[in-house]
């Protein structure tokens, strides 16, 4: 079997990303230069051309959207190319927020690659290791989202009102003060959104290509940007909704 490296081409390009803190660049012996050796070494033993590495230096990983450098990484990547980094906790030390961001690329038609973790979605072995864990983060947030649903059912038994209405009801108390009824809010767009989504839904969409649809129509979730799956499949499964649009 031959040895010969393979020949990097235009098809096959590479955007790196690089972060360490001060006091991790200490403890841990991962400086800038050592992540980025590292990433050029992949490139070269997989014939990637390395156009650019982005870094951010002294920046903390808890929040992406605050570092410039992994924003303009993941722009150079869009469309083709493969994102390199020297570990995971290099990206986000977020579960959720590194399965957003690999989302994110997958749907700019970028590939992941980190080093330390083995995990390389330009093959079969890495997409799966990606899709495994987001089922896993998929598991976690039904899980939150069935004790929240026994706490308002314990609620609702126990005669106290629930403190926030969901999106498209108003939450109306009696005269009592003490209970309270649930609403069509007919002033809010809430109606108009689990109606789509659920002809969505009824269109066999996901729930992360109905969120992605809804919003392209110009939908927007009370706080945040943009509608994720996890808000979809509240909706469609919170009971007090039904038969309300």
């Amino acid at each position: 079997m031959s040895s010969r490296k393979p020949e990097a081409n235009e098809n096959r390009r590479a955007v790196g990303y690089v972060r360490v803190s001060t006091e991790e660049q200490a403890r841990e012996g991962s400086s800038l230069d050592a992540q980025r050796a590292r990433i050029a070494s992949w490139c070269d033993l997989n014939g990637y051309e390395l156009v650019a590495v982005h870094a951010d230096e002294g920046l903390s990983g808890k929040r992406a959207d605050t570092r410039p450098g992994l924003q303009a990484a993941l722009a150079d990547a869009a469309g083709g190319a493969a994102l390199v980094v020297y570990s995971l906790s290099r990206v986000s030390r977020s579960t959720r927020d590194m399965l957003a961001i690999a989302e994110q690329l997958e749907r700019a038609g970028a590939d992941l690659v980190s080093l330390t973790e083995r995990i390389d979605t330009t093959g079969a072995a890495g997409r799966m290791v990606f899709r495994m864990m987001a089922v896993l983060n998929e598991f976690e947030r039904d899980v939150i989202a069935e004790r929240t649903s026994a706490t308002l059912q314990h609620k609702k038994r126990n005669g106290k009102a629930v403190s926030r209405a969901p999106r498209g009801l108003r939450l109306v108390r009696e005269a009592d003060g003490r209970n309270a009824v649930l609403e069509r809010d007919s002033a809010s767009d809430g109606l108009r959104l689990v109606a789509r989504a659920r002809e969505l839904r009824a269109a066999g969409l996901s729930f992360a290509r109905i969120a992605e649809r809804l919003t392209g129509e110009g939908f927007r979730p009370e706080r945040g940007r943009r509608l994720y799956d996890s808000t979809v499949r509240y909706m469609l499964a919170n009971r007090n909704l039904e038969g309300v649009a």
